[in-house]
């Protein structure tokens, strides 16, 4: 089982393969081919519709009697999805197609018909141009007078869109320039009111040097910071600072008399005194 999956087989030293005698096969013999339909079509026995691409197991066979400049034609056998009628069809070289031959009818294909117009026009064309001279030149005249219009209506375009581009970059470039005017004067909007606050600050808040009792018992002098009120009035500098500030007033506080503690002489000499007792109550 394994040699089956080798790409290379053994072939001895003496091998001649023009000894091996070939297969006699019929002259018209036909292949089975695994193959889609190359249109959609529509069985003549049971009216069943065949859409393009599906698939099925062929019979293929050369047609005789038949070629296009060498090209030999096929012909292929199919059965119905439905009724299992067989239907046959055959390539076509020279428009690169197939023809439906027997069995079943090709549904409409309205582009297939636009070109098979288009190219009868041509030739026909061809055809009255070359015997008729005059023709020939009229029709050659219509043709330059055709692409002149469409050579002018194309400069047009092209004007007219350069002319878009143009009137766009102006507008771009104006709408640019409000955009940074407007952004200019937003900034010296919010720098005035910096400003402002700055200067609102340093009238409220300032810094006082303020006279401080030190630890030794010298004065010393310590920089705070004090807040005023705004207005006109200036307020003393006691009421400035605040209440729960460690720091001494400039006005000396005036220190408490010590207080002498009571002492007792009648207890310090140890004299006792007694009570006097309740007088009694009259009868």
């Amino acid at each position: 089982m394994s040699e089956r999956k080798v790409l290379n087989k053994y072939f001895p030293p003496d091998f001649d393969p023009s000894l091996i005698p070939r297969r006699k096969q019929p002259k018209n013999s036909q292949q089975v081919v695994r193959l889609m339909a190359p249109f959609s079509m529509r069985c003549n026995t049971c009216g069943e519709y065949i859409y393009k691409g599906k698939k099925f197991n062929a019979r293929k066979e050369t047609v005789e009697g038949e070629d296009y400049y060498g090209i030999k034609i096929f012909r292929f056998y199919i059965k119905c999805t439905l009724c299992s009628a067989e239907i046959t069809f055959k390539t076509d070289p020279k428009n690169t197609d197939y023809t439906a031959e027997h069995g079943a009818s090709r549904n409409f294909e309205p582009w297939r018909e636009e070109k098979a117009v288009e190219e009868e026009d041509r030739l026909a064309k061809l055809e009255e141009e070359e015997n008729n001279p005059m023709k020939a030149l009229e029709n050659r005249t219509v043709d330059s007078k055709r692409e002149m219009d469409i050579l002018d209506a194309l400069q047009d375009i092209r004007a007219r869109n350069a002319r878009n581009e143009r009137v766009g970059q102006s507008v771009d470039l104006l709408e640019r320039i409000t955009v940074e005017e407007i952004e200019t004067e937003e900034d010296r909007e919010r720098k005035r009111l910096d400003e402002e606050d700055e200067k609102l600050v340093r009238e409220v808040f300032s810094k006082v040097t303020v006279p401080v009792a030190g630890a030794s018992g010298e004065s010393e002098t310590r920089t705070v910071t004090v807040k005023r009120k705004a207005g006109d009035i200036e307020p003393d500098l006691d009421k400035l600072l605040p209440p729960t500030s460690s720091f001494t007033s400039l006005k000396p506080a005036a220190t408490p008399a010590l207080k002498k503690p009571k002492t007792d002489l009648k207890k310090s000499l140890g004299i006792k005194i007694k009570s006097k007792p309740a007088a009694k109550a009259a009868v």
